[in-house]
């Protein structure tokens, strides 16, 4: 069996993250403990403390990752400042529809959808840890969004007068409450057709999406 990737540090933050990942998904934050996690993954309290400093880290760390991987692209605004990727040659609209491929995805990470459909329920609280984080998230995605979906409404057939940032705006409020309603009950909402019958009421029909540049489902 061969051994993970990285130095033993890393497989072990690694680890841990994986812990606090399952447990604020299953409990939210605030109900976890260190410890808890701590036992989840398979360590001592004082070695957990050892790679974070607290939970109010490890989970801004937990939520930073999925983001960090979706952002090298899609986002670059929502990652730490001097990490942004390089420009790529795919087209506004095709970056808009692998938003939209993002549901697919997310319909295979349950344990994602619920920690982030648990976790931003509690950070609308002014003194949650992860509150300034979830704030700035939203407003970078409204931002970029709008970006991206004023280049697919002006590509559309026949273009669609509609104001970019509204519709940003509907499309993340109806992603988060598709995400809700998932959660609880997984075979009765089929997120991506949602979202594309949403789209589809602006003339956005994915049959109409460019032919490269990378996908993410």
């Amino acid at each position: 069996m061969s051994r993970p990737a990285g130095t033993k540090g890393e497989r072990t933050r690694a680890r841990i993250l994986e812990a606090a990942s399952t447990l604020f998904a299953r409990s939210g934050f605030n109900a976890v403990s260190l410890r808890e996690i701590a036992a989840q993954a398979g360590m001592t309290h004082a070695g957990l403390l050892h790679h974070f400093p607290g939970k109010e880290s490890l989970l801004l760390e937990v939520l930073s990752i999925r983001d960090r991987e979706d952002a090298a692209w899609l986002f670059p605004g929502l990652l730490e400042p001097g990490d942004a990727a390089e420009p790529t040659a795919v087209s506004a609209a095709e970056r808009f529809w692998s938003v939209v491929d993002l549901t697919e995805r997310n319909s295979r990470t349950p344990g994602l959808v619920a920690l982030y459909t648990k976790v931003v329920a509690e950070a609308a609280a002014p003194d949650h840890p992860a509150h300034a984080y979830f704030v700035r998230r939203y407003q970078v995605l409204r931002r970029e969004l709008g970006t991206l979906l004023a280049a697919a409404l002006r590509e559309a057939d026949p273009p669609v007068a509609a104001e970019p940032e509204a519709v940003a705006q509907q499309l993340l409020a109806l992603m988060d409450g598709l995400q809700t309603q998932w959660v609880l009950e997984p075979d009765r909402v089929p997120m991506r057709r949602r979202v594309e019958e949403f789209l589809a009421l602006y003339g956005l029909r994915p049959a109409h999406r460019a032919t490269t540049g990378p996908v993410t489902g």
